[in-house]
């Protein structure tokens, strides 16, 4: 066994390091270019349309399984996860203060890369034996770029169906069962009974009832957390101009060792900074398209605008907090990391109640997390064997739940990482292939908008 995860360690450092931080971020630059800076001069755009909801023309007559903003929720139950709190964290530690800058630069030219996935998703999405939308990354490559390409497609679902068993299940139960036992003494097994029956209760009514429970899910614990953060960041007010000013410095020139920090150059700012934001976010790895695959809408390019705000809320909000929180506590050089790391920074401003609100929070995230990437290894598993698997997946996954809690996953959270890396470049590959697909449709779509004004004159893309 040793043996064997000493090799996955050193294919996770491939697939995670920097020929593929670079590939994700040169393709959202790629794509960001394409679109003349579309995602970010419409974010404005994209919110005015999660607000309408599922509103459309007289003539439109919508067609999917659950809402723009139950698709959009979905998608965030499955990103608005550990990555927040552990992850931002960790980042930090292991690339100073600086790694946040470059999270902020990846989540910018991520939301290019999100909107790109939720249109090829939605133009070539498919209907299934049982009536349902379905779509994703292995469907626009086999119906994008042409049935020889099915085997790539092939090779996304496999990754991401084994994948979704380690980062997407056992992980996360483990980390709701570790924290709920250390805050507030409850059996690990007692935790991932609990969350077993829970998990069950909503996964059996399939997409619509995931998409219901994200909606009002996602939505408390992200404004809940939020709001506990800047009630901290309102406590350290004084801080936050200098935690600003050493973000932006350490992004450029590192930081030296100090305190418990060891210390770390620009690449691993970069690198750590990168990493992390694209793990949080997910923009690339072609996971969240799967979700914005069954939004109630004909048109591709309405979810995209919708979509991209996953990121943007995700890294850019989310993220933000945790690691402003971290930096004006001044925790960060402590030499804690991951959740302890958040838990201390929220403590020092709130003490006897900042650990228990990160505890709380991560929980959620957690369980959240769950039921987001339920949806994604469930549709992986119908692309290959059909939606006679749909439901022996659901009970595989349920089981799955309590088995995380008990068990201990380092070697399983290799596997998982190192498999949800390569889920990228199928998806990628599908993305660059794919991209005058994307500008053409989003040039028609804002011709149509303004009639008579160039593409170029609304942000689209040629």
């Amino acid at each position: 066994m040793e043996f064997l995860s000493s090799v996955l360690g050193g294919i996770n450092g491939i697939v995670w390091g920097w020929p593929m931080l670079i590939l994700i971020l040169g393709v959202g630059f790629f794509m960001s270019l394409g679109l003349k800076l579309m995602p970010i001069l419409r974010i404005g755009t994209g919110f005015k349309l999660l607000a309408s909801g599922v509103k459309v023309g007289k003539d439109e007559d919508p067609t999917g399984e659950v809402s723009p903003f139950e698709a959009l929720m979905t998608a965030m139950a499955a990103t608005v996860g550990t990555g927040n709190i552990a992850g931002v964290a960790t980042a930090v530690f292991l690339g100073g203060p600086g790694a946040l800058f470059w999270m902020w630069v990846t989540a910018l030219v991520g939301m290019a890369t999100k909107y790109s996935e939720a249109v090829l998703a939605v133009r070539f999405r498919e209907v299934d034996d049982e009536g349902n939308h379905v779509g994703g990354p292995m469907y626009y490559l086999k119906n994008g770029l042409g049935r020889r390409w099915a085997w790539l497609g092939s090779a996304f679902a496999i990754f991401g169906a084994v994948a979704g068993f380690g980062i997407g299940n056992t992980v996360q139960s483990n980390s709701i069962a570790q924290v709920i036992e250390t805050n507030f003494g409850v059996p690990v097994l007692v935790t991932g009974l609990v969350a077993m029956v829970l998990v069950g209760a909503v996964l059996m009514g399939g997409i619509r009832r995931i998409g219901s429970v994200a909606g009002k899910l996602v939505p408390f614990m992200a404004v809940a957390y939020i709001l506990a953060g800047l009630m901290v960041l309102a406590i350290n007010a004084e801080q936050i101009g200098p935690a600003m000013a050493l973000i932006l410095e350490s992004a450029f020139s590192g930081h030296a060792a100090q305190g418990g920090f060891a210390g770390a150059a620009v690449w691993a700012a970069i690198r750590f900074g990168v990493a992390r934001g694209v793990f949080s976010n997910e923009a690339g790895l072609g996971s969240a398209p799967i979700a914005h695959a069954a939004a109630k809408t004909r048109d591709p390019v309405r979810q995209g605008l919708i979509a991209m705000l996953g990121t943007l809320l995700d890294t850019l909000v989310v993220c933000s907090v945790t690691g402003l929180v971290i930096v004006t506590s001044g925790a960060w050089d402590s030499g804690e990391s991951g959740a302890a790391l958040t838990s201390a920074a929220f403590g020092l401003a709130l003490p006897g109640v900042g650990n228990y609100l990160v505890a709380i929070a991560l929980a959620l995230f957690a369980f959240s997390t769950i039921l987001g990437w339920s949806f994604y290894g469930e549709k992986c598993v119908e692309f290959l064997f059909g939606t006679r698997a749909t439901i022996p997946f659901r009970v595989l996954w349920v089981l799955a739940v309590p088995l995380g809690a008990v068990l201990s996953l380092d070697f399983v959270w290799l596997v998982a990482d190192t498999l949800n890396a390569l889920m990228a470049l199928p998806n990628l590959i599908a993305i660059i292939a794919l991209s005058p697909v994307v500008f053409r449709l989003t040039r028609e779509y804002f011709e149509r908008q303004v009639p008579g004004i160039p593409a170029e004159s609304s942000g689209a893309g040629s």
